[in-house]
């Protein structure tokens, strides 16, 4: 891939997409909304890839869209605005949809679309001096980055309007108390914490972790019934997976299991 705002490379059957524009606080731009699209899509297709991990370059994970870019296309915006979403969210979408865990590690600032790129990854780990606001009605537009589908399940609606209405800023601990972040760690650590996280679950059962991240998402959206349906119908197809069968023999056994054998 021919990329200038985002680095990906796989390492320890993790595929790492590092943003790297710092001179730009990896800001949200066209170039780097498609460039997003192809390296999830990437890791997505790649059989070697079983988890992904995501970091920044510099001292801003991302302070959302290039304002500066928007205003300087004037009533061309517009265009402008809806490509880049069609990439941006595509790239959520993909990230979504793909059966592998997607770890974070947010050092600094995410605001604005990198706020709502921070809520769609499936886990986070934050240095202790990271901060997050979402920023967009300071600037008198309103969210995208998916944030209206994720931040309400991961903190209620009330808080999620909070966030959104008031632009509140919250730390990386009161993130973690709201249920945005799932670990923090001391300031400069993020990225490697988030990295050994990625190759443990790299490591682990692949098809299980898989299928158990596609039940939770979906269900948001289910009836008590259907989940548990889904939930009897993956069980079964997974205890019969060579991992499944890895699992079990070693749990009986005493002994470590060696996952990811078909």
């Amino acid at each position: 891939m021919d990329l200038h705002t985002i680095d990906y490379g796989v390492d320890d059957n993790v595929g790492h997409i590092r943003l790297n524009n710092p001179d730009r606080a990896n800001a949200v731009t066209p170039r780097f909304s498609g460039e997003l699209r192809a390296a999830m899509l990437e890791a997505h297709l790649d059989d070697e890839v079983r988890a992904v991990c995501v970091t920044a370059q510099g001292k801003v994970f991302c302070a959302g869209g290039d304002l500066k870019l928007f205003a300087a296309e004037g009533t061309n915006v517009g265009k402008v605005a809806s490509d880049m979403l069609t990439d941006f969210h595509g790239a959520l979408y993909r990230m979504n949809a793909m059966p592998k865990p997607v770890v974070a590690g947010i050092n600094g600032t995410a605001g604005g679309a990198g706020m709502s790129l921070m809520a769609a990854f499936d886990l986070v780990v934050a240095a202790e001096d990271a901060k997050f606001i979402m920023a967009y009605t300071k600037a008198g537009v309103t969210p995208d980055g998916t944030s209206t589908y994720f931040l309400a399940r991961h903190v209620g609606v009330r808080r999620a309007l909070d966030l959104v209405l008031t632009n509140r800023m919250l730390s990386a601990h009161e993130a973690e108390q709201w249920g945005l972040v799932n670990r923090v760690v001391p300031a400069g650590e993020a990225d490697d914490a988030a990295m050994a996280m990625a190759k443990d679950l790299a490591a682990g059962p692949g098809f299980a972790l898989g299928h158990a991240k596609k039940l939770v998402y979906d269900g948001f959206d289910s009836t008590l019934p259907e989940a548990g349906e889904r939930e009897a119908e993956v069980f079964l197809a997974a205890s019969l997976h060579p991992d499944g069968l890895e699992g079990i023999a070693a749990f009986a056994a005493k002994r470590a299991p060696n996952f990811n054998q078909g």
